[in-house]
């Protein structure tokens, strides 16, 4: 019985969501670009298609658009949002601007006999993101769902076997998503839930076994959650062929080298190699402002650092780091034309002078699923649950040029946060929390005399999956006392803001 799930992936910021939900629901699920070549996905043998949202209008020239083959393979197909507009064209439906462009939550009513639609609350709450509708029904096709300003936010042809809506059943936003996509994926292709993270570390170790043979791998262990669970799943796959590498970019939380060094070798038992390249990160982000060049710089600077470690070593042919798909997806379109919002230090490949292979196995992963791998793994909960923290450190969080003042300045306003977090019994409850260091100087007063010192800004989100986010609602007494520990005892702030912007329209981190 076929139990894979092939998305074709039309651009969305949301793409990797879908793969996410249906594999949360048990089922393995592989990302495609739109053009996918049809002996592929034959070759894959999917029992169900979904085609993913995008940015585009399907009836804009040069529009993304599928094989008209794809709807007559026999296979079930889900269309969501620019999805259903493609299958909407395909079979002879109108697609048009709408002059009621439906952006953020929408109730959405259901109409009786929906196989897609059963169970779901009537009427559901539901995420929508279009400024495109369509005009008419393709042929064989009913009405399923609707919303006060679309028509057909839901159709089905059970004769065709495809299905499409115009919302986004992969958000959480829309409250019975989860029930839409089990009812397409269980009750109408049939498929096995039988794909869970145990499957995916036995899976991937082999792969790395088969792609490594007897060479070695040179990994970059940032400290985080993301690295360290690729460091326990590369020594569980190759043993010592890893070569765990930990640099001190100067950059890190306030004592973070020294803590982070004993605990991958003393409590994991990771062989790491500890680096202090902290001199020539500060040297070379001296003066600079702009956040894409302070990643770029860093980026190429851990390739220097870890090329002069090829050289104590000896030949390297692999490279392998803990990147995940929140990173991939803000930084360029990979699989579809999605837009890019930011770059990571750690997306787009090696320079080509290296001649090393990448291995990211948790590209297409988020947080909470490697998290997850880690629990499998045997690592303690107290290290799964660390805040993720950037590969570009603080510099990203220190607005303008980047010192070694500057930097110690904010690791002092950062360990009081953490000190905070955890008196309160709150840092389990967020997603991420830190200290933003502002490049703006305020008046203030402290034991009558004028200052004229930093601002710092406190940012604490509750996530998911690190694609959306909300502001965490803090205690008052929290943020009083964080705030006043922060005035009384970082010498160059004098006031502490607040940061209350949700993602979207703002991004967790501020650069």
């Amino acid at each position: 019985m076929k139990s894979k799930v092939a998305i074709l992936d039309f651009g969305s910021q949301y793409t990797q969501l879908i793969a996410r939900r249906t594999r949360e629901l048990g089922f393995f699920s592989v990302i495609h670009p739109f053009h996918v070549d049809l002996r592929v996905l034959k070759k894959d043998s999917p029992g169900a298609i979904i085609l993913s949202g995008g940015p585009s209008s399907i009836y804009e020239k040069n529009a993304p658009n599928i094989s008209a083959e794809i709807l007559n393979l026999g296979i079930p197909v889900l269309g969501i949002c620019y999805g259903l507009q493609v299958i909407a064209q395909h079979l002879g439906a109108g697609v048009i601007s709408s002059p009621n462009r439906e952006y953020g939550l929408a109730r959405l009513h259901i109409k009786e006999g929906s196989r897609l639609m059963k169970g779901v609350q009537n009427p559901s709450p539901v995420w929508m993101s279009h400024g495109d509708k369509l005009r008419n029904l393709p042929p064989d096709f009913i009405i399923s769902g609707f919303t006060g300003n679309t028509e057909f936010a839901a159709i089905e042809s059970g004769k065709r076997n495809i299905y499409g809506v115009q919302f986004h059943p992969e958000v959480v936003h829309t409250r019975e998503g989860e029930t839409i996509l089990r009812n397409f994926l269980l009750d109408i292709c049939r498929l096995v839930p039988d794909w869970n993270m145990k499957n995916f570390i036995e899976t991937t170790t082999g792969q790395i076994r088969r792609q490594v043979g007897s060479e070695r791998v040179i990994l970059g262990l940032s400290g985080g959650v993301d690295s360290t669970v690729l460091a326990l799943l590369l020594q569980k796959a190759i043993g010592d062929q890893s070569l765990p590498v930990f640099i001190d970019t100067g950059l890190l939380r306030k004592d973070e080298f020294t803590q982070l060094m004993n605990c991958f070798r003393n409590d994991l038992k990771l062989q790491v190699r500890g680096i202090d390249a902290s001199g020539i990160f500060l040297r070379r982000l001296k003066g600079v402002a702009s956040p894409e060049k302070k990643r770029k710089i860093i980026g190429r600077t851990f390739i220097d650092v870890f090329r002069d470690i090829q050289r104590e070593v000896g030949p390297v042919r692999f490279f392998a780091q803990g990147t995940l798909y929140p990173d991939v997806i803000e930084s360029v379109s990979v699989k579809g034309p999605s837009a890019t919002i930011k770059s990571h230090h750690n997306v787009g490949g090696l320079p080509r002078r290296l001649h090393w292979e990448l291995i990211e196995p948790f590209k297409e992963l988020f947080k909470d699923e490697v998290r997850a791998i880690g629990r499998e793994l045997g690592l303690k909960e107290r290290f799964i649950n660390r805040h993720p923290f950037p590969g570009p450190g603080l510099a990203v969080r220190i607005l303008g040029p980047v010192s070694a003042g500057r930097v110690k300045i904010l690791q002092e306003a950062d360990r009081i946060l953490i000190e905070e977090l955890h008196r309160f019994d709150i840092y389990d409850q967020i997603w991420q929390a830190f200290v933003v260091l502002l490049p703006v100087r305020t008046v203030g007063v402290m034991g009558d005399l004028r200052t004229y010192e930093n601002v710092a800004a406190i940012r604490l989100v509750e996530s998911i999956d690190g694609m959306t986010a909300d502001w965490y609602k803090a205690p008052p007494d929290f943020l009083n006392r964080t705030a006043n520990r922060i005035v009384n005892e970082v010498k160059g702030i004098n006031r502490v803001v607040y940061d209350i912007t949700s993602k979207p329209p703002g991004t967790i981190e501020w650069e």
